[in-house]
């Protein structure tokens, strides 16, 4: 087994104790706040297949609100499907899928009142989202790309705000 470095007794990682296990970080001290994130990626597809789309010609039904509906289900389940994330009191979740630019692009918002922040539920939310695309159009484009998920801004918590330099 790996040696982990620790400082003072305690392990560098925060998910892992001082003998090397897997663990839940206790946020049980850290102060209640606002906490928000706002995540993004998009879906390329081909341009019939985003035709279809807008025109609501798919066999599976509304891609664009479905996958939406499924960013909600998932920003709400990620403790769920993330081992060591924390089952978080989400108060607003918004999700926009949209055709632009020859893409899908998809971004979702979370915000909490709490000790631990919303990146990972944005993130999540983003991800279904984009997978519920291409399972809705896989049957017309076996070609379709999920890219660039990532985080766009967060704020609240000890760490404080952050917003990734083009986005600013």
């Amino acid at each position: 087994m790996k040696h982990v470095t620790r400082i003072e007794g305690k392990s560098k990682l925060t998910h892992i104790d001082t003998e090397g296990k897997t663990q839940m970080v206790d946020v049980g001290s850290k102060p209640q706040s606002l906490r928000t994130a706002i995540a993004r990626g998009h879906v390329t597809a081909q341009p019939e297949t985003l035709r279809l789309i807008s025109e609501q010609q798919m066999k599976k039904g509304n891609v664009l609100e479905v996958a939406r509906l499924a960013g909600y289900m998932a920003a709400k389940r990620t403790s769920d499907l993330i081992p060591l994330c924390h089952p978080l009191n989400l108060t607003s979740i918004r999700v926009d899928v949209t055709i632009v630019d020859k893409k899908i692009e998809i971004e979702a918002e979370v915000q909490t009142v709490g000790r631990t922040g919303v990146e990972m539920e944005a993130l999540t939310a983003v991800s279904v989202a984009a997978l519920t695309v291409y399972d809705m159009c896989k049957a017309v484009d076996r070609e379709m790309c999920i890219s660039d998920i990532k985080l766009i801004k967060k704020t609240g918590g000890t760490s404080g705000d952050f917003k990734i330099p083009e986005e600013k």
